[in-house]
């Protein structure tokens, strides 16, 4: 896995939960567009690493989209082992020669969904359309008026599902499912809804002032305590948890001083924080896990870098997405927030040690990988940080659900 960075990005049904994510890729010795046989070999390194990795472990139980180019196509390869959850994505720059038609019939043949990227119709494309299964179409780029003739085209042509790509606002969301798109991608449900001046309600800023405290490096047992039995919905909640099979402890734990004792301080604060954050929000339950992942991996990074304090650099990555989650501007939350300047600075200008930990990680997010490369980390401490932290928060995730 140290040769190539592969990271994913989630795709959302019409009820914001997620139907698949796309997995992006990039080789260690490819940082441009190629063609013919490095395609092929580019494409083989997805494949080894879908075995090495596992898609289990990719994306668990959702669907994998993979992009295709003609000289991958052309391989054949058999991937019969994944066609329940590979999505095969042919890439816009694809023409609809025969040899192209006959691969991309083969893998229909073989049980995999034919998804066409970046599309836009003419009359050359029809073969693979009859064989498409999916057409994902660029909302910024072909704008609403000529994406809703896109799709009046297609529907003719055959029942289709449709993708909504690089969404990027609710406005551009709502409009999408008004024209009947399936599914939807881009940064719409990370990008807050704000009003200029909003304040929090009284509510949310003392679940947000719980969290800030939650995080102080020098928390005692006392107050952690305190906090968790003043909510019974949050004690109950984490009693849950501690007594599930992710700890597998011999005896029931049956008080919040137990707990702590038992699993960690640590651990606690981990788990409250998260437990806290999903209560204030209706957003995606992704986003939730996107913050979890930002926290892991900054603390990940943090801990081979000059930076050093982890726990810190957990905050910023677990706070950066605040502003989306209680739709409100970062400036106003961090006013009712006890934080350090530090990584006050971070997450308001991205600036400092803390801050570019956390642009590493979001560039890392978007596949921005020569950025990525820039950041100074080595490139097997950058991959398995990212995976570490999909891994973790997903056990969180799924023991809390």
């Amino acid at each position: 896995m140290h040769d190539a960075f592969i990271g994913r990005q989630p795709i959302f049904d019409r009820d914001l939960k997620v139907y698949a994510y796309e997995l992006l890729y990039r080789h260690g010795l490819v940082n441009h567009a190629v063609i013919d046989d490095d395609d092929a070999a580019s494409g083989t390194v997805l494949v080894n690493l879908l075995l090495e990795i596992g898609l289990n472990s990719l994306v668990g139980e959702h669907k994998a989209f993979c992009n295709f180019t003609r000289g991958f196509l052309l391989e054949e390869k058999d991937l019969t082992f994944a066609a329940d959850q590979l999505v095969i994505e042919v890439l816009e720059s694809v023409e609809a020669e025969d040899e192209i038609v006959n691969a991309v019939r083969g893998y229909a043949d073989r049980g995999h969904l034919i998804a066409l990227d970046d599309f836009v119709y003419n009359e050359s494309l029809r073969p693979l359309v009859e064989l498409a299964d999916l057409i994902k179409i660029d909302v910024m780029e072909l704008g609403m008026e000529k994406v809703a003739e896109q799709v009046n085209i297609l529907k003719a042509i055959k029942p289709l599902k449709f993708l909504a790509e690089k969404v990027e606002t609710r406005e551009e969301f709502e409009q999408c499912l008004a024209l009947g798109f399936d599914y939807f991608q881009g940064y719409f449900f990370s990008k807050p809804v704000v009003v200029t001046g909003k304040k929090l309600p009284p509510a949310r800023i003392a679940m947000v002032q719980l969290m800030a405290e939650l995080q102080q490096p020098d928390v005692c047992m006392e107050r952690i305590e305190q906090i968790i039995q003043a909510d019974v919905n949050l004690s109950v909640k984490l009693l849950r948890q501690v007594n599930s099979s992710y700890y597998n402890l011999i005896n029931e734990v049956t008080s919040i001083r137990q707990a702590i004792v038992r699993v960690g301080l640590q651990h606690i604060r981990t788990w409250a924080s998260v437990l806290i954050m999903g209560s204030v929000s209706d957003k995606p339950d992704e986003l939730m896990t996107m913050a979890l992942v930002r926290g892991k991996m900054c603390e990940l990074l943090a801990g081979q870098s000059h930076c050093g304090d982890e726990t810190s650099s957990f905050t910023v990555g677990l706070f950066s997405l605040l502003e989306s989650i209680l739709d409100s501007p970062m400036a106003h939350i961090l006013e009712e927030l006890p934080l350090s300047d530090e990584i006050n600075q971070a997450l308001l200008h991205g600036t400092g040690c803390f801050g570019e930990v956390l642009g590493c990680v979001q560039n890392y997010e978007q596949a921005n990988w020569a950025e990525v490369d820039a950041c100074g980390y080595d490139r097997e401490v950058v991959v398995e940080s990212y995976w570490e932290a999909v891994v973790w928060a997903e056990s969180i995730t799924n023991s809390l659900s």
